[in-house]
């Protein structure tokens, strides 16, 4: 028995082997909706529920989606102030499966994408969930990376100059089309570098829909960890400013819908807000926040250009992938705008 992606007797062996009795009897599985990225399968015997999770299909850039990286991530912060699932077991063998994969526990709580999910809630409870968002961001960035067993994690020094290579070096590794200013962005990245603030771990797509929101409005878990390191921590504020600027920018402009549009709910606190209360729970200076976007709308465009070169080439699974090559255009402007 299998799902796309996934071999699921060749799952329930390995399983057998590495974790004895976690699941018995035959396994079925499901892909949870809506990732664009890695492939996430919540897989049952019945009885009990786990999440397994994958690279995606086909054309996959050389840093990207690593499993063990997620795995260490999350393993490390167990029993921190950061809420992340147990991990249970990792698997960095093609072999099994056709790619390197994990489980973790199945952590109940919604991942809110959408405005009209938020909606029901009343702007209260939104503006409280965005808030523990917020401070539960400012926490991670509190954690001491040495005490957890991070501190080879990433390399902190140069971190900002790598992110501007390496994502030019992605851009490349998928361009397959003309993209009007990308280059231009990527100049002026590399040309203004600011200085980094104290490095601390950095999550790398942290936004709303990357995390967990229990029945009592609280974070149950962050999710999503494949782009996590030591660095600037500006990079992680950035980038969920700049989820929430992509969904302004597109409401009710006809363009293809943004990556989230939760930010629009009713009570959801505005950018200005956002970036007050991050820099009042860390303590940190944000003022060099104009470069970090501009960077951050760069990774979201590459990211973005190279989700539609695997569309193109019929190597994503799920929906939703059909408007995603004309959403790249707006945020190269954007970085532009934010880097003048």
């Amino acid at each position: 028995m299998s799902t796309k992606g996934l071999d699921l007797e060749a799952l329930r062996t390995w399983l057998d082997q590495e974790t004895p009795g976690l699941l018995d009897g035959p396994l079925d599985a499901a892909l949870i909706t809506g990732g664009k990225s890695n492939l996430t399968y919540t897989v049952t015997d019945g009885t009990t529920e786990v999440v397994v999770r994958r690279p995606p299909l086909g054309h996959v850039l050389a840093t990207a989606h690593d499993m063990g990286r997620e795995y260490r991530a999350m393993a490390a912060l167990q029993g921190s102030d950061v809420p992340v699932p147990t991990m249970l077991a990792l698997c960095r063998d093609d072999g099994v499966i056709g790619a390197p994969f994990y489980v973790m526990e199945k952590v109940e709580g919604t991942p809110y994408k959408r405005a009209s999910e938020l909606e029901s809630l009343g702007p209260d409870r939104t503006r409280a969930i965005a808030e523990r968002l917020v401070d539960t961001l400012a926490a991670l960035h509190a954690i001491d990376y040495s005490s957890v067993g991070l501190e080879e994690f990433g390399r902190p020094d140069g971190y900002l100059e790598r992110q501007v290579r390496r994502w030019t070096q992605q851009l490349e590794a998928s361009r397959s089309r003309e993209i009007d200013g990308i280059d231009e962005l990527a100049s002026r990245l590399g040309r203004d570098i600011p200085t980094s603030g104290k490095a601390t771990i950095v999550h790398g797509d942290y936004r709303l829909d990357n995390a967990l929101v229990g029945a009592d409005d609280r974070i149950t878990a962050v999710l999503d960890w494949e782009m996590s390191t030591l660095g600037d921590p500006l990079t992680d504020v950035a980038l969920m400013l700049s989820y929430q600027q992509m969904a302004e920018q597109t409401a009710g402009s006809g363009a293809p819908a943004a990556v989230t549009d939760a930010p629009l709910a009713p009570g959801y606190p505005s950018a200005e807000q956002v970036l007050e209360r991050y820099a009042a729970a860390s303590g940190r200076d944000v003022d060099d926040i104009g470069w970090h976007l501009g960077l951050a709308f760069f990774k979201l465009a590459v990211i973005l250009e190279g989700i539609h070169y695997r569309y193109t080439q019929g190597q994503t699974v799920g929906e939703g992938f059909a408007g995603i090559g004309d959403a790249i255009g707006p945020l190269v402007q954007a970085g532009l705008a934010a880097t003048r």
